[in-house]
This record gives C-alpha cells, sequence and structure tokens, in this order.
C-alpha cells in the first residue's frame, strides 16, 4: 500500500502546480498528517531508518536542551549510548524512549504549575 501511495505522490507533484490532488490511503494520509501537524507547531521532523544514531549535539537539538545536559544523560544512564572511537553515538530509538517516558512526568508538572497559577490567582 505504501509503495502505491508512494507512486501517486510522485505522479501527482510531476504534474505541476501549486497545489496538488492525491488520493492516499488512510494510513498514508494519518503520517503524513503528523508530520504536517508538528511542522505547523514549530517542531522539528526527523525521518531516520531503524537503528539510526546521532551525536550528542544533535541530541541536545531533538531533545531541546544542552549538550552538557545531554552528556548528563548519557552518565546516569537514561540515554544508551556508543563510543565510536572517541566520539559519543545515540540512538534515536533511546532519544524516543526518554521522551516517551518524560511525556507523564512534565504533563504532571505542567498541571501542578496551572494549580498553582489559578491558587495565586494568576489565570482568568
Amino acid at each position: 500500500m505504501l509503495a502505491r501511495d508512494v507512486e501517486a505522490v510522485h505522479r501527482a507533484l510531476d504534474a505541476g502546480g501549486d497545489e496538488v490532488q492525491v488520493s492516499l490511503s488512510r494510513e498514508t494520509a494519518e503520517l503524513l498528517a503528523r508530520v504536517v501537524d508538528a511542522r505547523a507547531r514549530g517542531q522539528q521532523v526527523l525521518v531516520t531508518r531503524g537503528h539510526a544514531e546521532v551525536t550528542p549535539s544533535e541530541a541536545a537539538e531533538l531533545l531541546g536542551m544542552s549538550r552538557p545536559q545531554v552528556r548528563k544523560l548519557m552518565d546516569q544512564g537514561v540515554l544508551d549510548f556508543r563510543k565510536v572511537g572517541a566520539h559519543h553515538r545515540i540512538r534515536v530509538s533511546s532519544i524516543r524512549a526518554f521522551l516517551d517516558a518524560e511525556r507523564p512526568r512534565r504533563r504532571a508538572a505542567l498541571e501542578d504549575l496551572a494549580d498553582l497559577q489559578d491558587e495565586l490567582g494568576l489565570t482568568e
């Protein structure tokens, strides 16, 4: 199904013009919607192979934190990494797992912050 969708997209793009119309499977349309939604929110979209690796600097950019913070997570064993010579490589799957694990903690922290704002009368 995905191969069919790829061909349909390329045919539509080859036709030229500012807008394209193409018929896609629901699965492909949902994938594209997630990508477009992320970009519309100003988020980066990373497409990788299954075992892709990044440098600590690249991981810091993906995580929205500093490289020293990423190194701290590596040293704590939170992010899995390997050394290639003197260089560190972090699996993208490890970054994804970290983000998935952090999501509930961040959500709870934001709820606590909202409750505090309500208590202090800082919200309408």
